[in-house]
């Protein structure tokens, strides 16, 4: 092979290896950062397409634009009646500022870290200046079927029908916020930390919600006291129409003997 091939071969891969230092490509859902020397190097670029940089001397780092999830860890906390459960949250964010985003938390793995730290710390804020009721709940709609119950109970009273009571023992506690707003309430707690690392939180959603074992004990106890209690009411409900049924079987059975008599 001769001195001239040779050369070329060289001038070719020296040509590859310039052109693809020169040129990157940016695919949909990603948004890109030129850094020339560690530092960022003008605007985000979030068209997708073929772009140019600087061979050799610029590099780019990709930013995903797509809405990420973040899930949280369950903690324990304590609510404002002081009722201990486990809350277990997921959240919905986006990078909006890659430049910020770059010079802050660097990748998602920082993001994460990030979020880890402050959405934590904004809902057991939010959850225990709330009684438990509120991340439970989210309308009095119960109250307002139980009450509609009620009212249906006393017409057939008054009608002098026979009904059967199944009251709830105790009063239901009415929401002030409700499950949906202690999430925005945690949305607005955050966000504005979030700001400056070029992060914007689009939700944040109460997954699960359990119980610490001493509550949920009496939860249970609770709902199995109350079960009992309507089955006793109905036990006495039933004996009430057997001792009607046996009266007027008894008065029917002597009009009988007594037509016989005659």
């Amino acid at each position: 092979m001769g001195n001239k091939s040779i050369f070329s071969i060289v001038l070719l891969v020296a040509l590859v290896i310039v052109l693809k230092s020169t040129f990157f490509e940016l695919n949909e859902g990603r948004q890109a950062i030129i850094t020339q020397f560690g530092k960022p190097v003008g605007d985000p670029i979030t068209e997708a397409g073929l772009h140019i940089k600087t061979p050799f001397i610029q590099e780019v780092r990709f930013v995903d634009k797509r809405i990420l999830s973040w899930d949280g860890f369950p903690n324990q906390i304590p609510t404002k009646d002081k009722k201990y459960i486990k809350v277990d949250t997921t959240a919905r964010w986006r990078v909006v500022d890659a430049l910020k985003f770059i010079q802050t938390v660097r990748n998602e793995t920082g993001a994460r870290a990030r979020l880890d730290a402050i959405l934590d710390s904004a809902t057991r804020d939010v959850i225990s200046n709330h009684n438990l009721v509120e991340a439970v709940r989210n309308s009095n709609g119960i109250i307002e079927k139980i009450e509609e119950k009620k009212a249906l109970v006393e017409k057939l009273k008054a009608e002098g029908k026979p009904v059967i009571e199944e009251g709830v023992s105790g009063e239901i506690e009415k929401i002030q916020v409700g499950r949906e707003n202690l999430s925005e309430m945690i949305v607005k707690s955050a966000e504005k930390e979030l700001e400056a690392f070029g992060i914007k939180l689009i939700d944040v959603q109460l997954r699960r919600i359990s119980y610490e074992r001493s509550v949920e004990a009496k939860v249970y106890e609770r709902m199995t006291s109350e079960r009992q209690r309507i089955a006793q009411k109905i036990r006495s409900i039933g004996q009430g129409e057997k001792a009607k049924i046996e009266g007027r079987l008894q008065r029917d059975l002597r009009e009988i003997n007594s037509q016989a008599y005659k």
